[in-house]
């Protein structure tokens, strides 16, 4: 068995697309994807988990319906299940997200700006 720690620049070098995680590792039914935002995102969901937002690079805005949490680069914010949010980055923000398997980004399948699922690099 070969041991190698991952490099998260060097997996955000491998893609440019804006709000298409990609997974990087798995742990248990859990996996940690990067992904680049930038712009506004949609509302949405996630009924059965909660979300992870860890901030790398640059600064994410997370709107809640009652209000918004500012996540500095280094900063991380969970967004307890069933809570309805709506991201957006003013400039490119660089961010790691750890969720159970087969979670879809926009809470639910089919609906604009759903990206693939389960997309390794």
């Amino acid at each position: 068995m070969s041991f190698k720690a991952i490099n998260l620049q060097q997996k955000f070098d491998l893609f440019a697309e804006h709000w298409a995680p990609k997974v990087i590792a798995e742990m248990n039914d859990y996996q940690f994807k990067v992904v680049r935002l930038q712009g506004d995102f949609i509302w949405h969901d996630h009924k059965d988990t909660d979300d992870t937002f860890i901030v790398i690079e640059g600064n994410l805005r997370i709107d809640l319906r009652d209000g918004a949490v500012h996540v500095g680069p280094g900063e991380m914010f969970i967004v307890p299940k069933g809570v309805e949010h709506k991201p957006y980055a003013e400039k490119e923000v660089k961010l790691l997200l750890i969720e159970p398997r087969g979670v879809r980004n926009t809470g639910h399948e089919g609906v604009e700006r759903t990206a693939p699922n389960d997309v390794w690099i």
